[in-house]
């Protein structure tokens, strides 16, 4: 996406080994650890991160994304969990501590969704999940058009508290 005045260009593309250094450090940050399972403190836990994104691709399950500028990673964002016969996934994203509040969340999920619509035909349903005290994921979701459907009860370790589902239907 071109640079505005008010949000820096940024693509996505498929992570990279070279990347490994900046996702440890992106991982430092508490509120990512908070609301994520992401968990690199380690060069070996870099690369196990790096081996299960190329598997996810390879099985074609699961497509995850760097969200980058001309310089660093700026954050993620995957579609996963693909299910009714591919009529139906969910999106995931995360953003460095940095580069919050510039508005890259809802961008980068924009351009995940016009690939995802592109590349997967049968795909009617995406599905959006955070925990409920994750209210920037609830505006985030609003802006990326998803409607809310349910609270979901916690399903620790991965969601330790209740969680809000949001959907977008094509």
């Amino acid at each position: 996406m071109e640079a505005t005045e008010s949000a820096p260009a940024l693509r996505l593309r498929p992570w990279r080994a070279a990347d490994i250094d900046q996702l440890i450090e992106i991982c430092r940050d508490p509120d990512l650890r908070r609301y994520t399972s992401a968990s690199v403190d380690s060069t070996a836990d870099g690369v196990r991160w790096m081996e299960t994104q190329d598997s996810g691709w390879a099985a074609g399950q699961r497509f995850s994304f760097a969200v980058v500028d001309d310089e660093r990673v700026l954050g993620n964002v995957v579609l996963k969990e693909f299910a009714d016969g591919g009529a139906t996934a969910e999106v995931g994203y995360w953003i460095a501590a940095w580069a919050r509040g510039q508005g890259l969340a809802p961008r980068a999920l924009d351009v995940l969704m016009q690939w995802a619509g592109d590349t997967f035909v049968a795909l009617e349903r995406l599905a959006l999940i955070h925990q409920v005290d994750n209210v920037a994921s609830c505006r985030v979701a609003q802006k990326c058009g998803f409607a809310w459907e349910q609270t979901l009860t916690p399903a620790p370790p991965r969601f330790p508290l209740e969680g809000h589902l949001h959907v977008r239907r094509w």
